[in-house]
């Protein structure tokens, strides 16, 4: 912007004054089916949301409590964090409970990990052992 006109790379495409003449319209309002949380900050719901996991169980428990709080507090932070662990755990009983047994290893890549990095698995398995 120091530059001489001339001089400036963008100038044949630069307007004075800038354009603001943005086409927006605010979308029609998305008409909650689910709960949907939302931060204390705000006052209500943003127009579009997303409501593909709608909080259940104890995990959406937590999820309220840590909705109640303010996002400039590590609390609210802090109790989505358990919160996800905890669902993880709700997926593995919910996983045995109907009769299907979660193969943790392979989801985590273990067995890529086996073949990629064998020398490395070996030594950490060798670490656990002695720490054992």
């Amino acid at each position: 912007a120091d530059l001489r006109r001339e001089n400036r790379p963008a100038v044949p495409r630069e307007r004075t004054p800038p354009r603001l003449d943005v086409p927006w319209d605010q979308p029609e309002a998305q008409v909650p089916t689910v709960e949907v949380l939302h931060s204390i900050e705000r006052p209500g719901l943003t127009p579009v949301f997303g409501t593909t996991v709608p909080p259940s169980g104890a995990s959406g428990m937590l999820r309220r409590l840590a909705f109640r709080l303010s996002e400039s507090d590590v609390r609210h932070w802090l109790l989505l964090l358990l919160a996800d662990r905890v669902n993880v755990l709700e997926g593995l009983v919910q996983d045995l409970v109907h009769g299907r047994v979660p193969q943790v290893l392979q989801e985590m890549g273990l067995n890529a990990h086996w073949r990629e990095h064998r020398e490395r698995a070996l030594r950490a398995v060798a670490a656990l052992a002695g720490l054992a």
